[in-house]
């Protein structure tokens, strides 16, 4: 029964012994949130998790069955990735967003989260005076525990004050001192859904390269901004990336959101080739091996996993040469979250909610898989455990990074009108109280 009392909430959370909702992880935050059902009896509306909220593309599934009938399943995958993925990733690149990435570039890895990982392992070793990695905030969290995991000194600055021009003037006061490697960050964002314009992007890049930092541009959510279609292959508007703006960078690339295929763990690191081809002496004398591209293939991914799935490699490539192709509209396809996100934002914004994050430049952001919402003066801790009374699971702000008060909202679990109306409720309720 909703409202669950605040002593209720409070016990199950030290049961579970959660040290700061604000800054558990997401999966502490779905833990409880399954503790808390119990205790309700009912269940919760869940805005915490992003797991997709549609099918696998079936294009993969029917290449991986194929696959894995063939014979796949008893064979190492070559660790480079198999040769037609490598050429896939290269097209789809071109296709959607106008980069020239040869094949060679192209290595797959056990999802986004392994590729950022290891590129931090190794972006920390290649020079010893850059031992910092920058992180542009708000973020996705399991990024911001990998760099804390490897014990690499990190920079972050919430982005809310620094949009357009005054992001240069930030960016050149963190990168002067030339301690920072690279920089990492998601566009569109996780969590706030903004999505860097020209200009933004143009600075990064730029600045990058005046300070030798390395971009890592986590396009988990590509050609999902909803205000622009993004979706046909080879014609513009392209999608957005640094990589029209500096040679410094690398793109993960990944199948769990556009292709719904997150249960499979496969996603593409995309090297520009000045960033594979790059010698250093540190990897040659560490890795024998003195180019970056084969340090990361051959020293540090194999080490980690020994390859990627050999079935997921054919289910990626299908999906990918599908895209190209024109026979899987998977822009098309991802763009119910926006259709989703436009009824959830307006169920909040009706009950006293505001958005936190809503602005890319002079456009409101676009309708998509997050979006952050605050209410009244409420911090980010107090919002979040009222709204576990209400059975509404959610991860704060701070969490990602945020120096703002709020909560972020995934919308991929909110698919049947049932879900839509008991968040409705509950929210009215809420608001009602407070």
């Amino acid at each position: 029964m909703f409202p669950i009392s605040s002593e209720t909430l409070f016990n199950v959370i030290s049961r579970l012994e959660i040290t700061d909702i604000t800054t558990a992880t997401i999966r502490q935050i779905c833990s409880l949130a399954a503790a808390m059902e119990k205790e309700a009896g009912e269940t919760f509306v869940h805005l915490e998790i992003g797991n997709p909220g549609l099918p696998a593309e079936t294009m993969g599934v029917e290449a991986e069955i194929e696959a894995l009938r063939s014979g796949v399943a008893n064979k190492y995958p070559d660790i480079n990735g198999i040769p037609p993925l490598k050429e896939a990733g290269s097209r789809f690149l071109k296709a959607f967003l106008d980069l020239d990435f040869p094949a060679k570039g192209i290595v797959p890895t056990v999802g986004s989260m392994q590729g950022s990982f290891t590129l931090m392992l190794l972006l920390k070793q290649r020079l010893a005076e850059k031992d910092t990695m920058l992180i542009i905030n708000p973020g996705f969290p399991a990024q911001r525990n990998q760099a804390k995991v490897l014990g690499m000194e990190t920079r972050e600055f919430d982005i809310y004050e620094y949009r357009g021009e005054a992001l240069e003037a930030k960016l050149e006061s963190l990168l002067a001192d030339g301690r920072v490697t690279a920089i990492i960050y998601s566009n569109p964002n996780n969590p706030a859904w903004t999505t860097l314009t020209e200009q933004e992007l143009e600075i990064i890049g730029r600045l990058a390269t005046k300070y030798d930092a390395i971009v890592i541009e986590d396009l988990a959510y590509m050609g999902m901004d909803s205000r622009t279609y993004l979706g046909e292959p080879f014609k513009a508007p392209f999608v957005p990336t640094v990589g029209k703006y500096t040679d410094n960078c690398i793109l993960l690339c990944s199948g769990s959101k556009i292709f719904s295929y997150a249960g499979q763990r496969i996603a593409l690191v995309c090297m520009s080739p000045a960033v594979y081809n790059r010698h250093y002496e540190f990897f040659e004398k560490f890795y024998e091996m003195p180019a970056f591209g084969d340090a990361y293939v051959f020293g540090v991914l194999y080490t980690a996993s020994s390859g990627t799935a050999h079935s997921a490699q054919y289910a990626m490539t299908a999906m990918l040469n599908g895209a190209v192709d024109g026979t899987l509209q998977f822009v098309d396809h991802t763009r119910e979250y926006a259709r989703r996100a436009e009824v959830v934002k307006d169920i909040f914004t009706s009950n006293g909610f505001h958005i936190v994050y809503d602005m890319d430049g002079d456009r409101p952001i676009s309708d998509g898989f997050f979006f952050t919402v605050g209410y009244k003066d409420m911090s980010s801790e107090e919002l979040q455990r009222e709204l576990m009374r209400y059975g509404i699971s959610s991860i704060s702000l701070p969490s990602t990074g945020s120096e703002q008060n709020g909560i972020r909202a995934c919308v991929s679990m909110i698919s049947d009108s049932d879900t839509f109306a008991r968040l409705a409720e509950r929210l009215k309720a809420f608001n009602h109280e407070h």
